[in-house]
């Protein structure tokens, strides 16, 4: 993967998981349980690729 590909993703993790950190921190009845796991979901798949690409290097 190219350095501005992995660059991409770092930022766009780094993004995903400030924003899943600032709904976890909201009330229990403001908190949205799709929206949660959406960015639950989209934060580890981004991670995940990120670890692989960085094992291969």
């Amino acid at each position: 993967m190219s350095s501005l590909g992995l660059f991409l993703i770092i930022i766009i993790s780094i993004a995903i998981w400030i924003t899943v950190s600032k709904e976890v921190t909201k009330d229990s009845e403001d908190i949205s349980r799709p929206k949660l796991l959406t960015l639950l979901t989209a934060g580890s798949i981004s991670t995940i690729i990120l670890v692989i690409t960085l094992v291969q290097s």
